[in-house]
């Protein structure tokens, strides 16, 4: 798949071709291109980027595999000595203009860092834990992301914030719901402005549906699930009738309203799952699948042309709300035969809807119906 700036050069020769353009503004798009394409992310820089950070985990491993054999502040010195080699060795390199490998390193000294906490805390034989370890590797990582400005590292601890959710959400056991969560996402996001991590501001809102699914499963659904479909609703109302304000606030790369939407969906998929038993007695269910019918309808109309991502999206739920919709109400009164019939018919509308659609989009933007 060609890149931007692949395209965007196919394009200045295909206007220029045209007359639509004449040679000198050709030629300043052209050195314009040239000059803003990132070339830290090539292919070379890749392997580089793998190879740290493989040298990183054979250096963990060797140190835990020969741990009893090496004297204990040889131990502590050793990791320290990681840790410092890989954030001033990045930073080195990220002022020589090897962006990508000084990122690496990066990583791999954090990496170290929580490697050196779980190590330490083993030999000397610390209290507390895994969880409370999760928190002061992803404290530690967020500082540095701060200190060094990096992009990477504030996805690292992004991630790493989502471990430590994902180890206290499934604790049954204790029963204490990771609310605490919430105040770290904002940390993170805040963190994101300063550190230029669009990717890490779009993780942090994934992360937050995964919080709210996971307090679903510990409380009441509708209290969770009726708030994030109006939340969401909200959103993308915002995002698309005012997006230039709304996206200079979130700096997500005008993709707010594909968040939003699969909030709405992720939303109502919890009202239908905990209405799906109670759906021949009560009318919940049915009103729930009209709202998120109606709402892949809007989103295709309102934003769909200019997210593909948003309409494979929309696809994907109406895909799911007819699913859904099947195994709930009719599954009862079909045999095999008639499963695989309505399978084949639910899936042949799917398929003439995406055409249909993708058509239309592909259209001239100002073309009447």
């Amino acid at each position: 798949m060609a890149g931007y700036s692949t395209r965007v050069r196919s394009d200045i020769a295909r206007w220029r071709q045209a007359g639509l353009i004449d040679a000198a503004t050709s030629d300043r798009l052209t050195r314009d291109v040239e000059a803003n394409e990132r070339t830290s992310f090539s292919f070379g820089s890749i392997l580089a980027m793998m190879a740290a950070l493989l040298f990183g985990a054979a250096i963990l491993i060797f140190v835990a595999a020969n741990w009893d054999a090496i004297p204990r502040l040889a131990r502590v010195a050793a990791l320290f000595a990681i840790i410092l080699a890989g954030y001033v060795g990045g930073a080195l390199l990220k002022t020589r203009d090897h962006a990508a490998i000084g990122e690496a390193l990066w990583i791999v000294a954090s990496a170290a860092f929580g490697g050196s906490i779980a190590l330490i805390g083993q030999m000397y034989h610390l209290s507390g834990d895994e969880a409370s370890a999760v928190v002061t590797w992803g404290a530690g990582t967020a500082l540095a992301a701060v200190a060094l400005r990096s992009n990477a590292l504030t996805v690292a601890s992004v991630g790493i914030a989502d471990t430590w959710l994902f180890l206290k959400g499934f604790d049954y056991y204790h029963g204490v719901f990771p609310h605490f969560f919430v105040v770290m996402a904002a940390v993170l996001f805040a963190i994101s402005f300063w550190t230029r991590s669009q990717a890490a501001r779009h993780l942090i809102i994934l992360s937050l549906l995964f919080y709210l699914t996971l307090l679903v499963m510990h409380h009441e659904t509708l209290p969770v699930a009726i708030p994030l479909v109006v939340a969401s609703a909200l959103l993308f109302a915002a995002s698309v009738f005012a997006p230039e304000p709304v996206d200079r606030i979130v700096q997500l790369g005008g993709r707010l309203p594909l968040h939003a939407l699969l909030g709405f969906l992720t939303g109502l998929a919890m009202i239908q799952f905990a209405l799906a038993d109670e759906s021949t007695y009560n009318s919940g269910f049915a009103v729930a699948s009209v709202v998120a019918l109606a709402g892949i309808v809007a989103a295709i109309v309102l934003a769909g042309r200019e997210s593909r991502g948003l309409r494979w999206l929309a696809y994907l739920g109406f895909a799911f709300e007819l699913a859904i919709i099947y195994v709930v109400t009719l599954q009862s009164m079909l045999d095999t035969a008639g499963f695989f019939l309505a399978a084949a018919v639910l899936l042949g509308i799917l398929a003439i809807i995406i055409i249909r659609v993708e058509k239309r989009m592909k259209g001239p933007t100002g073309a009447t119906a």
